[in-house]
C-alpha cells in the first residue's frame, strides 16, 4: 500500500470517530498528561506540538502551562473536534494545523517540546516522522512518545497486531520498546529513559470507538478464545473480550 493510499485510510477512520474520541476514558486520562504537564511549566512560554493530537487530549492538559500549542494531525474531523473544544474551553493559544507526521509543515527548530501520544501506531514511516520531530526540534528541546507497545515475543506479537488490524484497518504496527529506541537512535534523537506501563481495554467500548465492523468484531472475540493459555495470561483476557496491553512511555531530545 503505498503512504497516499495509507493517508487515505486513517482519513476514511478517523474522521467520524472524533467525538468518540473526545469521551474517550482511555485518551482523557493517564498518569503520563500530568507527566507531559510538569515538563511543559519547566519551560517559560513553551512552544509545544502535539503530533498526532487525535481529539486533543494532550493539547488541553498543556496548553493552560505553555505560551502556545499546535494540534497536529492528519484528520480534519479530529482538527475540527480540537478547535470546537479548545474554544469552548477558552485555551486560545491552541491552533490546529493538517498533515501527515513523516512531513511537517514547520520551519527547523520551532518547537521546545514534541508529544506523540497514542498516535505512532497509525504512522506509514514512523522513521521518517522522528527525523522530521527532530528538524523541528529546538536544540535541547523535549520529546515525549507514549504508544501501545508489542511485548517484542513472536507469539504475543502477532496475537497483538492481529487484533488491532481486524478492530482498526488503519493499524500500521506496535512498536516494541527494542524498536523505539532503536528508531530513536536512527532519527538522531538521543533517549534521556523510558518505562512500561499497562493499559486495561474494555472491549465494547475498545471497537465502539472505531465502529468495527460486526465481521470483524467476531473474528476478534474468535481469536481470542483460540488462542494459547500464554496470550491470555499475558493480555489478561477476560471472558467478555475485555483486555490489557503494554504501553511505552518514552523521552528523549537533542
Amino acid at each position: 500500500m503505498s503512504k497516499l493510499a495509507h493517508d487515505q485510510v486513517v482519513q476514511r477512520q478517523f474522521g467520524e470517530q472524533a467525538q468518540a474520541y473526545l469521551q474517550s476514558g482511555i485518551h482523557s486520562v493517564g498518569p503520563e498528561l500530568a507527566e507531559l504537564a510538569e515538563a511543559v511549566t519547566q519551560t517559560r512560554q513553551a512552544q509545544v506540538l502535539d503530533l498526532g493530537c487525535g481529539a486533543g487530549h494532550v493539547s488541553f492538559h498543556v496548553a493552560p502551562l505553555a505560551g502556545s500549542v499546535v494540534a497536529y494531525d492528519l484528520s480534519q474531523g479530529m482538527l475540527d473536534v480540537v478547535a470546537a473544544t479548545a474554544a469552548e474551553k477558552k485555551l486560545g493559544n491552541i491552533s490546529v494545523r493538517q498533515g501527515a507526521a513523516e512531513q511537517l509543515p514547520f520551519a527547523d527548530e520551532s518547537f521546545d517540546f514534541v508529544f506523540s501520544r497514542y498516535s505512532a501506531h497509525h504512522w506509514y514511516d514512523p522513521l521518517q516522522a522522528l527525523r522530521e520531530v527532530r528538524r523541528v526540534l529546538k536544540p535541547y528541546g523535549r520529546v515525549a512518545f507514549v504508544d501501545v507497545a508489542s511485548p517484542g515475543v513472536a507469539l504475543l506479537d502477532t496475537y497483538l497486531q492481529t487484533v488491532e488490524v481486524l478492530r482498526d484497518t488503519s493499524h500500521v504496527r506496535d512498536y516494541s520498546a527494542t524498536e523505539w529506541l532503536d528508531m530513536f537512535t536512527s532519527a538522531g534523537l538521543l533517549v534521556s529513559g523510558h518505562r512500561m506501563q499497562r493499559l486495561s481495554l474494555e472491549f465494547s467500548s475498545w471497537v465502539g470507538r472505531m465502529r468495527t465492523p460486526r465481521a470483524m468484531t467476531e473474528a476478534i472475540r474468535l481469536l481470542q478464545q483460540s488462542v494459547s493459555e500464554d496470550v491470555v495470561s499475558y493480555f489478561e483476557i477476560l471472558g467478555d473480550g475485555s483486555f490489557s496491553t503494554d504501553v511505552i512511555v518514552l523521552w528523549g531530545g537533542r
